[in-house]
């Protein structure tokens, strides 16, 4: 962080390149940012998020990194800008911000504390969702959290009907199967016992990569649709929307279905909430699950993840207690 020192800013550069779920924790940030000091905000992403940040009303001009960082910045030092708020916080973001040589503030990545609990299960963490953590960085511009929690604007072109997919808006489960990293992720097996469980209609969401495990999925439970790798980040985005609640790995449509306000059931593998990553509702109270196999000494074994499980025994979801999660769900849908 560049100084404490108050300072008046009309325009505010926002940095955050990856990755969903993060881009859409920085949401509350750039709301207040613009509601607030009444500045033109302007954000620095990667291309492939795009879409996420066009439709943001309170952000007025967006920068994508395609392939060189050089000439994004001589387009960044045109603008000029009053301040940088940096909620990437790498060395990309700090030759951006030498680049542009302007007070800049940033958050506390805690890479120590993390390091610490995945090492030597030794936690420090604070109690302190990561959002709070993004606001440390606006403190010094004297920003508060409004409390509202997080926003996805999608564009109308891409709501869905689901009509059209023979389902009722508020009247079906919304799951995300899928996850960057496959100690995030149910194996098939438990999805397809945890959606057997469950009495009503369930929409399979993830990209591409997760249509032949949906696929199976269907093949044995007949309540269930593949949405997988058919629609859209922001269809997708549409259908969490208009779901009942929602079920999810750590995944950036959990932190998109916390933004629609949306009960959550969370499922934790080699992850843990402990991070600060949970789903973010602000100060409204909405009901969320949990769902994490406790007192397994070698969790968290990574505060990302993995291919497979390097015990071997993956024990963080195969001892899943899918029947508690089908009970909170079933009462609540």
């Amino acid at each position: 962080m560049a100084s404490n020192r108050k300072i008046k800013v009309k325009k505010i550069l926002v940095i955050r390149f990856s990755s969903i779920g993060d881009i859409v924790l920085t949401s509350p940030v750039v709301r207040c940012l613009h509601e607030q000091l009444g500045a033109e905000v302007h954000f620095l992403s990667k291309k492939r998020f795009a879409s996420m940040l066009d439709h943001n009303p309170h952000i007025s001009k967006r920068f994508y990194l395609e392939d060189s960082l050089s000439e994004v910045v001589s387009l960044l030092k045109k603008e000029n800008y009053d301040a940088v708020i940096d909620l990437h916080h790498n060395l990309r973001t700090l030759r951006v911000k030498t680049a542009l040589g302007k007070p800049n503030f940033s958050f506390p990545k805690l890479n120590l504390q993390k390091w610490l609990l995945v090492n030597m299960r030794i936690n420090k963490l604070p109690k302190q969702h990561i959002v709070d953590r993004y606001f440390n960085a606006a403190e010094p511009l004297g920003v508060k959290n409004d409390g509202r929690g997080l926003d996805f604007f999608i564009p109308k072109k891409d709501e869905v009907d689901v009509g059209a997919l023979g389902l009722r808006a508020n009247e079906y489960v919304a799951f995300a199967i899928g996850g960057q990293f496959a100690t995030k992720k149910m194996p098939e097996a438990k999805i397809i016992d945890l959606c057997k469980r469950i009495n009503t209609k369930i929409v399979l969401l993830g990209g591409p990569e997760d249509a032949a495990t949906a696929k199976h999925i269907v093949e044995q439970c007949a309540n269930t649709i593949n949405a997988c790798g058919a629609f859209t980040l922001n269809q997708s985005a549409s259908l969490v929307k208009q779901a009942k609640l929602m079920i999810s790995h750590d995944t950036g449509l959990m932190h998109i279905a916390a933004a629609f306000q949306k009960k959550i059931v969370s499922v934790w593998g080699n992850t843990v909430p402990d991070f600060g990553m949970t789903p973010y509702y602000g100060s409204n109270p909405v009901e969320q699950l949990q769902a994490q196999v406790l007192g397994l000494s070698c969790r968290p074994c990574s505060k990302i993840g993995y291919q497979k499980c390097p015990k071997g025994h993956f024990r963080c979801m195969l001892d899943q207690d899918e029947q508690a999660i089908a009970e909170w769900v079933k009462s609540r849908s």
